[in-house]
This record gives C-alpha cells, sequence and structure tokens, in this order.
C-alpha cells in the first residue's frame, strides 16, 4: 500500500545532545519545515550574457505551534512545555526555568508514518509499513512566544540549524521508507551521532 497523502498525525521527537528523545506530537498542533533555500545571483556581463554566483544555503527552520501547560518537562519522555528548551531545564517540581545564556544543540525528528503503533519519531518503520521523516541535529531553538490573544494559551516555538557542520557534514536528512524495506531507528543523539 502507498500514501495518497500523509494527513492529521504526525510524531515529533526532540533530543538534547547526549539525551534521550522526548514525544511532542500530544501538545502540537502544527509543524512548518521551511528547509534552507540553496539559492543563486545573476550578473549580467557586457556580452549580454548572465554568470550564475552561488549562495550558501540557507539555515533550515522548524516551527511548531503547541498547546502546553507547563513550563518545561521536569522528567519523563513526554514533553510538557519548551522554555527549558531556549534555557537551562529544571528536573524538578516547581519547575523554575531562569532567563541564561546557555545554548544547548538539539535534534529535531518530525514523522509521518501508517504504522498506527508506532509513538517515536525516531522510532522504525517496519516493512509493510510506508513512513517520511525530517530530522535535523545540532541546531538551536531560537524563540519559544507564548501567546492568549486567542483565549486560549498557544506557544509558537522556532527552531533553527545551519545546512552543514564546521566540517561540511550535513546537519538535516529527510528519508522515507515504501513498504520494501525499513526505515531504521535514530541512534541516540551525542556529540559524535547525529542520527
Amino acid at each position: 500500500m502507498t500514501q495518497d497523502t500523509w494527513s492529521e498525525v504526525a510524531l515529533v521527537g526532540i533530543a538534547a545532545q547526549g539525551g534521550s528523545d522526548v514525544k511532542f506530537a500530544s501538545i502540537t498542533e502544527t509543524v512548518d519545515i521551511d528547509i534552507g533555500d540553496k539559492d543563486f545571483d545573476v550578473m549580467a556581463t557586457l556580452s549580454g550574457g548572465r554568470l550564475v554566483k552561488f549562495n550558501p544555503q540557507e539555515p533550515t527552520t522548524i516551527t511548531l505551534e503547541a498547546y502546553p501547560v507547563e513550563a518545561g518537562t521536569d522528567t519523563g519522555t513526554t514533553g510538557k512545555g519548551f522554555f527549558d528548551l531556549l534555557n537551562s531545564a529544571d528536573a524538578s517540581q516547581p519547575v523554575q526555568i531562569s532567563m541564561d545564556r546557555v545554548r544547548s544543540k538539539y535534534r529535531v525528528a518530525v514523522l509521518w508514518t501508517d504504522d498506527t503503533s508506532q509513538t517515536d519519531a525516531a522510532g522504525q518503520v517496519v516493512t509493510a509499513n510506508t513512513g517520511l521523516r525530517v530530522v535535523a541535529s545540532d541546531g538551536f531553538f531560537t524563540s519559544v512566544k507564548p501567546s492568549f490573544t486567542d483565549g486560549v494559551l498557544k506557544f509558537t516555538v522556532t527552531y533553527k540549524v545551519p545546512p552543514f557542520d564546521k566540517s561540511g557534514n550535513a546537519n538535516v536528512k529527510m528519508e522515507s521508507v515504501d513498504t520494501t524495506a525499513v526505515l531504521d531507528t535514530l541512534d541516540s543523539y551525542s556529540s559524535s551521532t547525529k542520527w
């Protein structure tokens, strides 16, 4: 079976470098992924010709709209809030997160699959199921904006990642599988392992 569209359900996983994947789909309403443009400029020559000057690829931006009821995730593998992704986490109740200058690296994975038993964006999609996953590693959360203008507390959360690390290795990958192969589980995210 092949999918006509991906709709209604997606899985979102966020892992701090050196930490476990935390599931955020249950409080997330929308996911927007802006893969960085690979743009170019055109220079006109005196002969009427055109030369192409390639620009470096721009960062990828992932934006989540979500409805958390807590400031951050104190424990467990289910995400409860977002302020701890922008600042240092507090793993105790009451959760208290103060502004700081810490910038922690994160991996974000978004998975669409027809495997209804799958609960983890970093998990395996087995043969006989289909899946599409976008994974971004070594990026940073740059914005957590709460809004109460519609009478419900909604957060807009922004994550940005450069397309490559300083060695030129990819920080973003897109992968899919039809029913004839397996989409492997992502490895634990660390300073030496992106996926």
